[in-house]
């Protein structure tokens, strides 16, 4: 007679719902039944898929287009190393035919991100939990897991009702947040954890005459950078009403999200607005720029592609060049003011979005203690980690997304004791 396994999921976002699809149909789930087993997922809270809800804007960022795994990992500033293998196993092809066979199409936009054609969160929910349920899958809202031991031969759960449970496989998947519960399950068994901290957050400035009034005004390609450190990135830029966002800050707010928040984010934003020139280079423009354009004003006429009109007027004053000067009237030493101002923007960061804002941290479970073949507990088998709970984080653009939904495959086929094959 075939083993009869049971299976509890503890967390119902992204990877924890993917975990549970992969494990019950990996035991023949089908038809709302589950016959090589049982798979049950617990969520504390009464909304499953939180997150899948309001990413992207309430579109749902499923993924990135980007089908090579040693160029997928660079985009993860942790975790890279470890997912090299987990994506020759289930990468961003393997996502868009999983939602594809589901009734589901993904299109990829100019920047890579890739969503569903409906551009509704809700076609993501609906898909997910419709193959939950098909495959068996019985999920549990309003009830967390206390404890986690391990008795003779099976794991013993406590759910916050105080019963108590059988299982022979665990999944951990309750995200990164510092009060996860997962986390504290982690640690009762043995497991350490990077502490948690914020990654890909907005960065506040306050009273910025650059700034102000301008919220909802970018720049299409910018080069940022933290005074002081290596930390350096490009990509557009928003301004907001508290300071500034957009991809370009959010990927350096992930890349330095520990050295960020050692400095208890305040400093430096050092921000190019022409990247690929310097101070000395675009002096040279510029210069050309007086020459063939003396009677205009400075103001009304920008020589520098991609930087808002609007934007571009508040730089040249901030530069100390009347909002009315004609090219003809500024001297050189004002052209290299000017030049600064372009390519050496300086901000006084005093803080970060606000926690309600932020969707991804920094830390979780050390991953040289989890075999990244199966997603199992080198400390403590049985147990399997997925998504979030994990200290892996990925940029901006849907690589949160897909580390969630391939660390949990990895760990539902292991979990029903499926074999998993590297891709060629």
């Amino acid at each position: 007679m075939a083993e009869h396994k049971r299976i509890v999921i503890v967390g119902g976002g992204a990877a924890g719902f993917f975990a549970a699809i992969a494990a019950a149909e990996a035991l023949g789930g089908a038809g709302g039944a589950c016959p090589g087993g049982s798979v049950t997922l617990y969520e504390a809270t009464a909304h499953l898929l939180a997150k899948v809800r309001v990413s992207g804007g309430g579109r749902c960022n499923v993924t990135h287009a980007c089908f090579e795994p040693r160029e997928l990992v660079k985009k993860y500033p942790r975790g890279g190393r470890e997912l090299i293998g987990a994506f020759s196993r289930w990468q961003p092809r393997d996502t868009v035919t999983w939602f594809a066979a589901r009734g589901v199409t993904l299109k990829t936009e100019s920047d890579g991100r890739m969503f569903p054609v409906t551009d509704e969160s809700s076609t993501i929910v609906d898909c997910l939990q419709r193959a939950a349920a098909a495959a068996g899958v019985r999920v549990v809202t309003g009830m967390g897991v206390r404890t986690l031991t391990w008795q003779e031969k099976a794991f013993v759960v406590e759910l916050n009702s105080g019963e108590m449970l059988g299982a022979d496989r665990v999944l951990i998947a309750t995200g990164g947040n510092k009060s996860s519960a997962g986390l504290a399950i982690a640690q009762t068994v043995g497991h350490a954890v990077e502490p948690a901290v914020p990654s890909l957050f907005t960065f506040n400035i306050a009273r910025d005459a650059r700034l102000e009034g301008l919220a909802g005004v970018a720049v299409e390609r910018v080069e940022t950078s933290v005074r002081g450190t290596k930390l350096k990135e490009q990509g557009p830029l928003l301004v907001t009403h508290w300071g500034v966002s957009g991809p370009g800050i959010l990927k350096l707010s992930a890349w330095g999200a520990r050295e960020l928040a050692a400095m208890e984010y305040k400093f430096t934003l050092v921000v190019n607005f022409s990247v690929g020139h310097t101070r000395e280079t675009l002096v040279k423009v510029l210069a050309v720029a007086r020459e063939k354009n003396l009677k205009k004003q400075v103001t009304t006429w920008s020589p520098i592609a991609g930087v808002p009109q609007r934007f571009w007027e508040r730089l040249v004053v901030a530069a100390g060049i009347g909002a009315t000067t004609p090219w003809t009237n500024v001297g050189n030493a004002a052209l290299g003011n000017l030049a600064a101002q372009v390519c050496a923007a300086e901000f006084v960061v005093s803080g970060k979005s606000t926690n309600k804002d932020e969707f991804v941290t920094c830390g979780g479970v050390r991953l040289r203690e989890v075999d990244f073949r199966t997603m199992e507990s080198r400390l403590c088998p049985r147990l399997h980690f997925a998504g979030e709970v994990l200290d892996v984080d990925g940029v901006t653009g849907g690589f949160n997304f897909q580390a969630a939904w391939t660390t949990g495959w990895l760990a539902g086929q292991a979990m029903a004791g499926a074999e998993i094959a590297p891709r060629a």
